[in-house]
């Protein structure tokens, strides 16, 4: 994956459910062509924010050590169309955690409209499943990614700091200025 469908997060509730958004703006090049003279945010992107939100915080849960990878949409319905100018806010929720996997309800909403439900699952791989199939440059959800999100507040309104960051700090890693 090359590309990070959330702008940022504006809440984190580790190990149960996290919000982020999406500005849709026309400097946005794939909305040049989808679709010509009516540009709208293909569904299978909103997805994939929706995705990578609740990947974020499957991963986050275990900070980072299994490799998250989505496995299956089971369900989704999409309202309608996403335009230049709209705000999603993505909300995902850890509705099942296991050792090999997890359950995720996702919503994206443009203010007060819902626009698109979805339940994502994603599976868990570590190194005694699994050798080899990733190499870890090309995958894209670590801890140290985490700690790029601004997260503005939590759901208390208290003003909150990256998840990855202060694991980050815990752990003895990088630095805020690396982060």
């Amino acid at each position: 994956m090359r590309w990070i469908w959330i702008d940022r997060f504006i809440e984190f509730e580790s190990g149960r459910s996290a919000k982020a958004i999406k500005n849709i703006t026309l400097a946005e090049d794939y909305l040049h062509e989808h679709f010509y003279g009516h540009p709208v945010m293909p569904n299978s992107l909103i997805l994939e924010g929706l995705a990578q939100t609740g990947g974020i915080l499957v991963g986050e849960i275990n900070d980072f050590d299994e490799k998250v990878i989505l496995a299956k949409v089971a369900k989704v319905r999409f309202h309608f169309a996403a335009l230049p100018g709209d705000t999603l806010t993505y909300h995902a929720t850890i509705d099942d955690i296991r050792e090999g996997g997890a359950r995720v309800k996702a919503t994206a909403h443009v203010g007060e409209r819902l626009q698109c439900e979805a339940e994502i699952v994603f599976a868990h791989l570590d190194d005694t499943r699994v050798k080899n199939l990733f190499e870890p440059k090309n995958f894209v959800f670590t801890l140290k990614l985490l700690g790029v999100f601004d997260v503005g507040r939590a759901s208390d309104g208290a003003v909150s700091e990256s998840p990855g960051l202060a694991k980050l700090k815990r752990s003895g890693g990088a630095d805020a200025s690396t982060a």
